[in-house]
């Protein structure tokens, strides 16, 4: 027996079938960064139209979980899939840096500022730790493979940037858009600061809920507001709270002027008495007290019991009865116990009426002197001795326990409290930016389309803006306030930039270090210097003036904001309202929201659950691009989840991808593109046919890219792999590519095709799987740039002009036929007659469409049924025994092919060992041993 294998041309390549991610990754991350490539990206991308993708600051602080690594991967698949569809994409990595984490944080550390450390040391240590933090979290970014700036990112606390988020904040004073105002915020007894409505949060809290008597001073004249009165018993306004902290504080009870309110006679186990509540609520309230037995004995409207007083329930305090619109009947009493200090509404409606606030809670939740017996005692511990006033006075009515969604401060998960302090805002509604902002939204691309309803909802809800904080660690507000009118200086804005020139070269601490004197002179006295900081959602949603417009490779507005869907209510609205306060339109022409990642059975991640997925593991052990094809994979526009057999289900995909990768390039052996290539016209059917194939799917690819349909990419690349290639291209070409001549025109004609394939399917996946895409391309024969980076869409594709005999509705009709066939083919193989398809011999009876069309391929037909003789007979002509196909007007039969194997291509042919000088061998292969004329193929 004859060796004939080294007359084959068989696959190699150095391209590894393992892709060995988590040791191979790192080396090519140091390649990259040694040659610096997204400098390289930048400098070949100069001069083209640019895209900006403007990054959403992560907070500095803690390692990064899945969502961070989520939201980093969308971003760079973004920028990279701009990059290669021909834009200028620069990404500057960015990281919000001030704040109460770090501070609490820094506090562990080394004690609070003012006492155990001074103020500029307390800084000094914050941003030393805010650094750490960065260094930690860019390493793990720059791992996941996001390419960008990371020896430039911008960072809110770089003096530069301090400096321009001061300037900004003149800017929108200098509009008219920044008032100082005293009203109830959101509070933070653990922060002791106020907090925006971006900051909270709701989570489910038990709360003490209690229905409470407000006896009249004066019971004659209450009664006397009432019609048809009857009964016994003492008279009592009752109202409800859940929170009953508020109660010493409580100045009025509000009734709306247009509900009816009935005085109910009831035993509530004192002997009968009469309470007052809303009618409509009384059947409902009687329920839940558990009486069955009452009776309505005087009914009157809101509107009469106006200006009627009442007595504290357990305070030497006058109370009056107000009318206020923001009374309901949705839950409660229809009367509403009204403390200014501790809500808006209750603000609002005790300023119409005369009553302001009396202060009695501190910052950090502590109760004053004024508070009498509850000086000293915390909001969050003083149910009991408001329940202890309540019962020594007779004055509650029902006392339960109610489980409700409760604000709470998203960093600190504490719960809030409303406080009313005095805050610096920025007005929505004085110089009509809520309206600006809400008609801004209209002119947006929102991604999905539902955000754009999600942010008006967000801003029809939206209050001014708090943007001040009580905190050590932030952008001062660095303004000078008269200290008799409480205006603004009136050279405001040059003092704003002479402050901000200040911080620009000694940061934050220039403003809180600096003597009124230095800026006012003898003026000074006149004016106090405002030392509250601002909210770090201004920092951030100021990038739009302080970065984008200060980095020359940035332009304004940015091409696209992305972040998770909770932005809505954070960074996309401060960016969005201080854009619109600063100049009048939008940061962004696109919004793209992505959502959460919860864990194989839906649960969000938490610690406590212990169902965290640490990207860190999955980048040591799967690789950083299981992680990114996972990312594109699934539909971000909903919760994204993710398990560990998910992602090795996505590492399966991804072998898929490599394995095909791999066999092209192992088939490209021996190729060079320099002298090897064959032109278009000289091709086979077939390979132009792929080409074809390659070069519709690109435009394809390159629209589903610009819309941010990542898992629409992945399925086509996946389906291309699967059923153009290994379901049937380099399935048939095979035996042309191992069996013809080295140098023949069928083999080069193959090679040619797999090898423009490959150069565009490196640039197809790199936006995704960005290391495999850069292993390809280093892999690939003949010169190339230093990285596919370098690289826009291959242009190398010919498309076939659809007319063609052997074109595109041509191979369709062939590949649906061969799907049919391979059918009774596997059949026949499962049933025993066979073990391969070459070991067949195929008769396949065909309508005369069909036929015609299998007809033209002449012999070529087995290569592309990959069997050893087929013969195509009219449909009239087959025998019972012939299967039936899937496919319309084609049956078939198969039998084991009786002949003899050749050894050299296995196909079983009849004039095997009828050649003396190769009597193992068939014609064909005779003809193709280095010696022989050669085979001569057309189309397949």
């Amino acid at each position: 027996m004859s060796d004939y294998k080294p007359t084959l041309n068989l696959p190699n390549t150095d391209f590894p079938m393992r892709g060995d991610l988590a040791k191979r990754e790192p080396v090519m991350l140091k390649h990259w960064q040694d040659m610096d490539l997204y400098q390289k990206v930048r400098d070949v991308s100069k001069g083209r139209k640019s895209f900006i993708l403007h990054d959403g600051p992560p907070y500095a602080n803690g390692s990064i979980h899945i969502g961070h690594a989520v939201n980093k991967i969308l971003k760079d698949i973004i920028v990279k899939s701009k990059t290669v569809s021909g834009f200028d994409a620069p990404y500057i990595p960015g990281w919000d840096c001030h704040g109460l984490p770090i501070e609490h944080k820094v506090e562990q550390l080394i004690g609070k500022a003012g006492t155990k450390v001074s103020y500029k040391e307390f800084r000094a240590k914050c941003r030393e730790y805010a650094y750490t933090q960065i260094e930690e979290q860019k390493k793990d970014f720059i791992r996941l493979g996001v390419m960008g700036d990371w020896e430039n990112p911008y960072l809110t606390m770089n003096f530069q940037t301090e400096a321009n988020i001061v300037r900004a904040l003149g800017k929108i004073a200098e509009n008219g858009h920044l008032v100082k105002g005293f009203k109830p915020v959101y509070w933070s007894v653990v922060g002791g600061s106020a907090l925006a409505e971006a900051e909270v949060e709701y989570q489910d809290k038990t709360s003490l809920s209690l229905d409470v008597r407000y006896a009249p001073k004066d019971e004659e004249v209450l009664l006397a507001k009432f019609s048809d009165v009857e009964g016994e018993g003492k008279v009592s306004v009752v109202i409800w709270t859940t929170t009953p902290w508020t109660l010493p504080a409580s100045q009025a009870v509000s009734v709306h002027p247009e509900f009816n309110y009935a005085l109910v006679e009831v035993d509530m186990g004192l002997g009968k008495e009469r309470l007052i509540v809303a009618e409509d609520m009384v059947e409902g309230l009687m329920a839940r007290y558990g009486v069955a037995d009452f009776r309505i004995v005087g009914r009157a409207v809101g509107a009469e019991l106006n200006g009627t007083m009442l007595d504290h329930p357990f305070l030497e305090r006058d109370i009056p009865v107000i009318l206020g619109e923001h009374v309901t009947t949705e839950a409660g009493t229809g009367c509403v116990h009204t403390a200014p200090d501790h809500g808006v509404d209750d603000f609002n409606v005790g300023r119409e009426n005369g009553i302001g606030t009396i202060n009695l809670v501190q910052d950090n939740g502590v109760y004053t002197e004024a508070a009498g017996e509850f000086s000293g005692l915390h909001v969050y511990k003083v149910d009991g001795a408001v329940l202890e006033a309540l019962n020594r006075n007779n004055a509650l009515v029902f006392e339960s326990k109610i489980f409700h969604s409760y604000p709470h401060c998203w960093r600190t998960k504490t719960p809030l409290i409303f406080r009313a302090t005095p805050q610096w805002f920025i007005s929505m509604t004085k110089e009509g930016l809520l309206d600006a902002a809400k008609h801004a939204v209209e002119g947006v691309k929102w991604v999905p389309s539902w955000g754009q309803n999600r942010m008006e909802g967000m801003l029809n809800n939206s209050p001014d803006w708090c943007v001040s904080r009580q905190r050590t660690w932030g952008v001062p507000i660095a303004l000078f306030i008269n200290k008799e009118t409480q205006e603004l200086h009136p050279e405001t804005p040059r003092l704003i930039e002479e402050v901000a020139k200040r911080i620009e070269v000694e940061g934050i601490d220039a403003w809180f270090e600096m003597e009124a004197e230095e800026l006012l002179g003898a003026d000074a006295d006149k004016y106090s210097k405002v030392t509250d900081t601002l909210d770090v959602w201004f920092d951030s949603g100021v990038t739009h003036y302080s970065v984008i417009d200060q980095r020359d490779e940035l332009s304004f507005p940015a091409d696209l904001y992305l972040e998770g869907s909770d932005q809505h209510r954070g960074w996309f609205q401060s960016s969005l309202k201080t854009s619109i306060a600063i100049r009048g339109v939008p940061p962004y022409k696109q919004v793209l929201t992505h959502g959460f990642t919860v864990d194989g059975d839906g649960r969000k991640m938490s610690k406590s659950l212990g169902n965290v997925l640490s990207p860190q593991k999955v980048m040591d052990t799967l690789g950083a691009d299981i992680i990114r094809l996972w990312v594109a994979a699934t539909d971000y526009t909903t919760e994204m989840t993710v398990s560990d057999e998910i992602l090795k289900r996505v590492a399966d995909s991804y072998r898929r991808i490599r394995n095909t990768a791999r066999f092209m390039m192992a088939n490209l052996n021996g190729f060079d593109p320099a002298k090897d290539i064959v032109s278009s016209s000289d091709m086979l059917a077939l390979d132009k046919w792929i080409i074809d194939r390659a070069a519709l799917l690109q435009k394809e690819l390159d629209t589903a890219y610009n819309e941010y349909q990542f898992h629409t990419v992945n399925q086509k690349i996946q389906n291309f792999c699967s059923v153009d290639l290994g379901g049937f291209y380099l399935d048939v070409i095979k035996d042309r590519q191992y069996t013809t001549q080295e140098d023949s025109l069928a083999r080069r004609s193959a090679q040619t095709a797999l090898y423009h394939v490959m150069e565009a399917f490196s640039r197809w996946i790199a936006p995704v799987l960005s290391f495999t895409a850069d292993e390809i391309w280093q892999a690939l024969p003949g010169e190339r740039g230093e990285s596919v980076f370098l690289e826009t869409w291959y242009e190398g594709l010919e498309e076939l002009s659809g007319d063609e005999v052997l074109g595109r509705e041509f191979w369709k009709n062939v590949l649906e036929a061969k799907v049919a066939i391979n059918k009774v083919i596997e059949a026949a193989r499962s049933e025993g007659k066979m073990k391969a398809s070459l070991s067949a011999e195929i008769t396949l009876y065909c309508d005369d469409a069909l036929q015609t069309t299998l007809n033209r391929l002449g012999d070529e037909l087995r290569f592309v049924l990959i069997a050893s003789e087929v013969n195509v007979l009219p449909i009239s002509d087959a025998p019972e025994n012939a299967a039936e196909t899937d496919l319309t007007g084609l049956k078939v039969h198969v039998e084991l092919s009786k002949n003899t194997k050749c050894v050299r291509c296995w196909h079983h042919r009849e004039e095997v060992g009828k050649r003396e000088a190769h009597p193992e061998l068939c014609d064909r292969c005779i003809s193709n041993l280095p010696d022989g004329e050669g085979e001569k193929r057309l189309y397949a």
